[in-house]
This record gives C-alpha cells, structure tokens and sequence, in this order.
C-alpha cells in the first residue's frame, strides 16, 4: 500500500501550517507519514530509500521550500514530489497560478536546474528571486519582531516603514552579460527566477521560471527620493512599476553553455588561462588594446582602460613598458 509522506515546517505561515496539514490530510486518500522539516534539517537522504510507489508532500512556505530545494541538490529521487502552500506569502504558488487549498501540484521539474546566489563563498539555489535592498532591510526587521512576538509579520508595513524613514538607499554595481552598471540611490535589486518575491511583490512581470533560455531577470529601482519611491512602491505588487523607465530598469540574462565562443566574447567575457599568456614583444597598453578588438566604441575603450588602471594599479605605473619584461605577477594581471 502506497504512502504519503508528509514534509511540513510547523513555524511556516506564521505559526499556522499544521492547520494547513490537516487540509492537506482531508485530500489524501493513501496512508500518511509526517516528517518535521525542522527536525529532520537539511538532511533528506532519506527520501532516496522510500518504497517506489510512495511520494512526497512538500507543505510550507517559500522558505521551506527553497531549503527542500537546496537540500535535495545531488540526491537521486525517484519518487513523485508535489507541494501544498503553507506559507503567509506563498510567491511560488502564486507564480504557478496556484491557490492556497488547492491540490498538491508535482514540483520534481521546478526544483531542478535552478539558479544560484554566492555570499561569502558559499551557494545557494533559489527558486523564486533573492533580494537586495530594501528587501533585506524587511527580512531583518521581521527577524526582529519574530524575537518579541508571534503576531502576524506585516511585510508591506516594515516596507513602508523603511522606505519613509529607516533604509537608507545605497550605491551599486550590477554587471550583466559581461556588462556593467553604476547606480545611486538603489532601493530595490532583486534577482528574479519567478514573477514574485517577498510576499507578493510582482518584481519582473515578464519572467517565465520555464523559459527555454533558462535565464533570469534583474529588476533595479534606483535614483528617486523617499516621496517618489512611496508612490512608486504599491505599483511593485502589480508589476506597474516597470512603466517608471526613468527609476525602474530590468536585465534579462543569457545562458551562455550552448552560446558560440565569438558571440560570450562580444558579451565582455572570456577564458584567462595559466601561463601569462601575453603578447610579450608588446607595451602593456598595446596589449590591452588588442584585449579590446571587439570594442567599437572609443569612449566605452577609454572608461573600461580606467577601470582596468584603477583594479590593477601597478599596470598604470607600467603602461609603456614591453610586457615581456614585467615581472611574472604582472604579467598575469596584463592576461585578465
């Protein structure tokens, strides 16, 4: 007799999935095993050695299911896995046209091939977007309140709250395709796999997580003062806010693994392998100018031959000099 079993995280949807779980249960005609997600941690292996006809319930919020799908990565699951929204959020299921009390739907294709963020050295896939700005402004402020009280997080609020008076928007650079961007006064910068991130927020209306490219979406709303982001904010939630083209930009990213080599050159990126390979009987500046062979524009040469001075100084105070006579660390510098 087959089995379901039941993954859940009792502290999802504000405290409230185990009533969520007995919904769940109302729709299962098969044999139930719960599994505490907290207690079990990220050690599923588990889930490699159940009975071939059972199948996994995933019940949580966005969070939940966002650890499922890290901690699965490299495990070889042969049964069906679904999801039932249990969150106060629920962006994925909401991504999917799903509705909370809905049937559990098959994820198995969704949690695979996802993309990744890299903090401090370490990985993480993520499955709807991940956040800078004023989004994590939000996710400490409810880490805050969570310590002093069980009411419900309000994320619109601590949102509005930091954009009139607490969060500071900051300077960035967002590289994309090889191509980078200089912003100030950066409110927002989510990186988006699905339409919806942060309880609702539609930041790239346009972003399809099945997309036959595989990509993603970089949405930046940047430049505008408190009182002009207030009004731009409630817009988010309805994917209005693309319209503002004048403080709202979105990047689509490309995948790159089946692209021609000429064409990820002509997107700013390339291979530097070992070995100093320069042109030795060249100055250094002649041979960053044979680097930039692809670059037509003179001014787009000029500011890029800054940045390069700027990253690796000891070029600058070299630029006349014949490659071949510089030391073998700044021969390797002249390479990147």
């Amino acid at each position: 007799m087959k089995k379901a079993h039941i993954l859940y995280n009792p502290l999802a949807g504000n405290g409230k999935c185990n009533e969520d779980v007995k919904v769940l249960e109302g729709l299962i005609e098969d044999a139930v095993e719960h599994h505490d997600v907290t207690a079990c941690g990220d050690d599923l292996e588990f889930l490699t050695r159940l009975p071939k006809d059972d199948y996994v319930i995933l019940c949580g919020g966005d969070g939940t299911l966002n650890r499922f799908a890290n901690a699965v990565e490299g495990l070889d699951i042969e049964n069906e896995i679904f999801y039932f929204p249990g969150g106060s959020g629920n962006d994925f299921a909401h991504d999917m046209n799903i509705k909370k009390g809905d049937n559990p739907f098959a994820i198995k294709e969704y949690i695979k091939d996802l993309p990744t963020v890299t903090v401090n050295g370490k990985s993480y896939k993520f499955i709807n977007g991940i956040g800078y700005g004023i989004d994590g402004y939000c996710c400490e402020e409810a880490d805050k309140l969570r310590q002093k009280s069980k009411k419900r997080i309000n994320y619109t609020t601590i949102a509005l709250k930091g954009l009139a008076y607490d969060y500071k928007p900051t300077s960035a650079k967002v590289t994309v395709d090889g191509k980078t961007y200089e912003y100030k006064r950066v409110w927002m910068a989510p990186t988006m796999n699905g339409r919806y991130f942060g309880g609702g927020m539609m930041a790239a209306p346009q972003q399809d997580r099945k997309n036959e490219n595989g990509t993603v979406s970089l949405m930046v709303l940047h430049d505008c003062s408190n009182i002009r982001i207030l009004m731009a904010f409630p817009g988010v939630y309805e994917g209005k806010h693309v319209k503002l083209k004048k403080i709202v930009d979105i990047f689509d990213g490309h995948d790159i693994t089946k692209m021609p080599c000429h064409k990820i050159v002509g997107l700013g990126m390339t291979q530097v392998p070992e070995g100093r390979r320069i042109f030795r009987e060249l100055s250094v500046y002649e041979n960053l100018m044979m680097g930039a062979y692809t670059v037509k524009d003179q001014q787009k040469f000029k500011e890029d031959l800054e940045g390069i001075y700027e990253r690796f100084p000891r070029l600058a105070e070299r630029r006349n000099q014949i490659a071949g006579t510089l030391s073998g660390g700044e021969q390797q510098m002249l390479a990147m």
